[in-house]
């Protein structure tokens, strides 16, 4: 069971920049199909209840190291900081040279330099992806940290709580 208690942290920039309106079956139909990938219904029914944004569950544990979590991207393409929006995946595979590995989900707090990405590299586009870690700063190198998208979501921790 996903743990989402705790997740948000709406503040005005999320509200204005990374939280975006409720979608509907069409809409995701049609994020579907532009991105190529059918998203985890895991992250759809969060999606549906509080549409991206900032967290203050932000941290994540990565190994023996961590990362912090600005921006949980929702579905959509009106914010900047949604999946199909100005700073979505596209933009990240386009003008960064990230990996066409699958869906960016998650911007850090390094300004770029680290996302967190739905991986469908194993699964193909229609199946369960895992959720990685790739560091830009490493030739783009790739970390699991969960199996699936529940998963991640329950992995994520209050920064304080360290």
């Amino acid at each position: 069971m996903m743990n989402t208690r705790g997740l948000w942290f709406d503040s005005k920039y999320s509200k204005e920049n990374c939280i975006s309106e409720p979608f509907d079956d069409e809409l995701l139909k049609s994020i579907e199909e532009e991105l190529g990938y059918k998203l985890p219904e895991s992250y759809v029914e969060l999606m549906r209840k509080h549409n991206g944004g900032s967290l203050k569950r932000c941290r994540l544990d990565i190994g023996n190291t961590y990362t912090i979590l600005d921006v949980l991207f929702g579905i959509g393409r009106e914010k900047e900081d949604s999946i199909c929006g100005k700073y979505g995946t596209k933009f990240w595979l386009e003008e960064w040279g990230y990996p066409d590995i699958g869906v960016v989900l998650a911007e850090t707090d390094s300004a770029g330099h680290e996302l967190i990405f739905l991986d469908y590299t194993e699964c193909g586009p229609e199946g369960e992806p895992k959720v990685v870690y790739v560091d830009q700063e490493a030739d783009y190198e790739k970390t699991v940290v969960a199996e699936n998208f529940e998963e991640f979501i329950n992995k994520l921790r209050e920064d304080d709580e360290y």
